[in-house]
């Protein structure tokens, strides 16, 4: 009996196409599941604490304290997404309530900020500082998938609000 008769099959039952394309599945397969790469990780990249500053403005809510009570509170934690990518929980620093302000010109064209005598008690702006960790790249800080940069707009999220506002500030705090 030949190994390999005229059709290109072993022992005349297997063909050697069929051995290849399952050899090239098995080789897939091994790669995928023992070699799966680095998945996104980069070598050489820190990890440092970060403190971002949100501004949120014009937020609509009719019980400020309620907010700060049961939900965005100092020492609590927050869902933050950025650049529609959600991250996770990052942990809130602090919340400080801005003064609603309005520009007020002078006789002499000079402008004055003065407090906004509206009776708009809905409407109000904060400051959120938020804590989390962030990777250092040679392109910036980088917080799960997204770049962090002033300028962006980042989403909290949480029991009882969901709002957005703009990162102002980035810190990166030495803990020691």
């Amino acid at each position: 009996m030949k190994i390999l008769d005229s059709q290109g099959r072993l022992f005349g039952k297997v063909s050697l196409l069929d051995i290849g394309a399952a050899l090239v599945i098995f080789l897939v397969v091994v790669g995928i599941f023992f070699f799966p790469g680095t998945s996104g990780a980069q070598i050489g990249v820190t990890t440092k604490p970060v403190e971002i500053d949100v501004i949120v403005r014009g937020l609509s809510v009719r019980d400020p304290q309620q907010l700060f009570e049961q939900g965005l509170k100092p020492g609590g934690k927050t869902n933050i997404i950025i650049r529609n990518q959600p991250y996770g929980q990052v942990g809130v620093k602090a919340v400080k309530q801005l003064p609603r302000t309005t520009l007020v010109p002078q006789p002499d064209g000079s402008v004055k900020v003065l407090p906004d005598p509206r009776e708009n008690q809905y409407i109000m702006d904060m400051v959120v500082t938020l804590e989390g960790n962030a990777q250092l790249t040679k392109n910036g800080p980088v917080i799960g998938n997204s770049k962090l940069k002033i300028g962006i707009p980042a989403q909290l999220e949480g029991f009882n609000y969901d709002f957005t506002g703009g990162v102002i500030a980035l810190r990166f705090p030495e803990k020691g």
